[in-house]
């Protein structure tokens, strides 16, 4: 069992490669312990299935699941019912709604479908994952419906969602998306020291709260355009952020309808950041055990935490 197993590249091959139970196991146990298995007692890398499908130490005899310590635990359905919800979600390159999910699943309720897709989403932001570096344009935007009264910056009824884009050239690399309670200096310098490596170059507009960052150990650029030539009035001085904030807004309402409650909207931006800078896989397989990586990794979650608030 050494090495991460070959993934599923279409339906049929999906199909083919978890034809039973033995073959959900091994997939997840190759991913789970890529090198090699290890107990957690007296280090033997040597194991067996038990009847209740327990990965038991040949030398000490302890009995682990695969599922113990991750988001899988406790968990009444089968494995291949975690692996398929997993190949739905990843197969479409826009992803799934709750309504597509119930249908292709066979789930008996809506309510049903949508928790599993949270759960989902849950795992897609990686522990530990490193933070952007190098060039980054952030800025921040507005994410709600069309609502009368105050425009821009503080703008009442929207939530404000903070974007961290890698500029590579004229493309964009990494992203964060990250939803603050205002556009002041101590929120969005705390923002940006969770998602930028210090010593990396932000570009930003002239918004006073940005001027503090290089105090943070970032040098700071503000973008600007010599407005006494007419092809520069109007510009876009800061074209990757805005790009992405234009791809998330129509991510929302194309596969969620825009029926996202600002409560769950952070998940809904992580799942956004997870196949944004995963775009260049060559096909949908990468992302399914990806994501499978993820949730071996992932700590449990209870339903209360899963409805209640962000873990």
């Amino acid at each position: 069992m050494a090495g991460l197993p070959s993934f599923p590249r279409t339906p049929a091959e999906f199909d083919e490669m978890f034809a039973t139970d033995h073959d959900c196991i091994d997939f997840l146990a190759r991913v789970r312990w890529p090198s090699s298995y290890q107990c957690c007692a007296c280090g033997n890398r040597e194991w067996w299935l038990t009847a209740r499908q327990y990965v038991c130490c040949t030398r000490c005899r302890r009995q682990q699941s695969l599922k113990s310590g991750t988001v899988l635990q406790d968990s009444r359905y089968p494995l291949k019912t975690w692996l398929e919800v997993a190949w739905h979600v990843c197969e479409q390159k826009n992803g799934i709604s709750a309504l597509g999910l119930q249908r292709a699943m066979g789930f008996g309720s809506y309510n049903t479908a949508w928790e599993w897709l949270h759960r989902m989403r849950r795992v897609m932001v990686r522990p530990g994952r490193s933070l952007l570096r190098g060039e980054v344009e952030v800025d921040e935007t507005l994410i709600g419906g069309v609502k009368h009264g105050k425009r821009g910056r503080g703008a009442a009824g929207k939530t404000l969602v903070l974007i961290a884009a890698e500029m590579r050239g004229v493309a964009i690399g990494r992203i964060r998306l990250q939803i603050i309670p205002d556009a002041s200096a101590e929120t969005l310098e705390g923002a940006i020291k969770e998602v930028v490596e210090p010593g990396s170059e932000i570009v930003t507009d002239g918004w006073k709260s940005y001027l503090g960052l290089p105090v943070q150990g970032y040098i700071h650029t503000i973008s600007r355009h010599p407005t006494h030539l007419p092809e520069n009035v109007g510009s876009n001085l800061l074209p990757h952020v805005h790009r992405v904030a234009a791809l998330v807004k129509r991510w929302l309402l194309g596969t969620h309808q825009g029926s996202v409650r600002p409560r769950q909207l952070q998940f809904y931006l992580d799942e956004f950041v997870f196949r944004f800078n995963r775009r260049t896989s060559s096909n949908r397989g990468m992302l399914f055990r990806s994501l499978v990586e993820q949730m071996v990794a992932h700590r449990p979650i209870t339903r209360q935490q899963l409805i209640n608030r962000r873990l």
